[in-house]
């Protein structure tokens, strides 16, 4: 384990303990059971885009179309439904277009050599404009009366929301890919010197493609597990900063942003410290303004942080990529 990483694990779950100790004391009904339920669903489904965008960023890469993925597949979805398509064929045509997705950011960052902070703003931003102007007629969609998406928004297991075992779940998944499997390994190796993985073998590029398609079904899976909490999905969450979040669970989690280190247990901290801190300042009243302020504030210190326990190497700089 590096040294550096583990001081900043340790430092993020001390902060985490005392947020929730701070909060317990001076926040009346911060530890009610459906306060509690409602932190963990939140930090469910920001914990499974983080999973994504941490594949994406061990790689040495990140994706800012996530949130877009997420909200318009959902939408197109449901819409398909509404208009009466086949479950299934709603399902699989939806399911192509989210991997055909994730497969042009991949390809374009691969095989174009285009930064991938660019690729995705503009796929992000083009996915949003067509389904928005082509394909819904309004801003929300419902779930339709009586699909399978109500029963699993109100599944319980143990009183926890599902959303938690799901989450656990891909959690888990992702931790054997990344530390068990050959292509997992390959993406610590693509991601801490990719000349150096492309010479010995290691197919950097269809890799790149691999992780772009993978970030891309995590969010469609996240967009999935919201509409079925809020019984629809809103497509205006792309101008939200739930992406800022993602990016700041992952970061202040210790995943470095030059590639090659970090892990599923750093998501699940950041998650953790994340969700629980958004909860604090909902219950406590701060205004949406200063709410920014304080996130932007920890992610900046987020960034300086991994900036000096990572330092980019001369290849990336070159590049213009993060």
């Amino acid at each position: 384990m590096n040294f550096n990483s583990f001081n900043q694990e340790r430092i993020v779950l001390v902060a985490t303990v005392l947020v929730v100790l701070f909060a317990a004391i001076a926040l009346p009904g911060f530890l009610n059971i459906s306060n509690v339920i409602s932190i963990v669903r939140s930090i469910s489904v920001l914990g499974i885009l983080a999973l994504g965008m941490a594949i994406v960023i061990i790689g040495r890469g990140i994706d800012l179309s996530m949130v877009a993925i997420m909200a318009m597949s959902v939408a197109w979805y449901l819409q398909l439904l509404h208009a009466g398509t086949d479950e299934t064929a709603a399902m699989l045509l939806v399911l192509a277009a989210v991997i055909f997705i994730g497969a042009v950011n991949g390809f374009l960052v691969a095989y174009a050599d285009v930064p991938p902070i660019f690729v995705t703003l503009a796929t992000g931003l083009f996915v949003f404009g067509f389904i928005r102007s082509q394909v819904i007629p309004s801003d929300a969609v419902t779930v339709p009366a009586g699909h399978w998406l109500e029963t699993v928004g109100a599944l319980r297991f143990a009183g926890i929301p599902v959303d938690v075992f799901v989450f656990l779940a891909l959690a888990f998944a992702t931790f054997i890919f990344l530390r068990f499997t050959k292509w997992g390994r390959y993406v610590y190796y693509a991601g801490d010197n990719p000349a150096a993985a492309r010479n010995i073998g290691i197919p950097v590029r269809p890799m790149l493609v691999l992780r772009y398609v993978l970030s891309a079904l995590l969010s469609f899976i996240a967009g999935m597990l919201t509409a079925a909490s809020l019984l629809s999905i809103q497509t205006r969450v792309i101008n939200s900063n739930l992406l800022y979040d993602v990016i700041l669970v992952t970061v202040i989690g210790g995943i470095g942003l030059s590639g090659g280190k970090g892990g599923v247990r750093n998501v699940l901290i950041g998650a953790a410290l994340i969700g629980i801190l958004l909860n604090v300042m909902t219950i406590a009243n701060i205004s949406l303004l200063y709410q920014n302020l304080i996130k932007s504030t920890i992610l900046l210190a987020a960034i300086i942080l991994d900036g000096w326990l990572n330092p980019r190497d001369e290849q990336t700089a070159q590049q213009g990529d993060i």
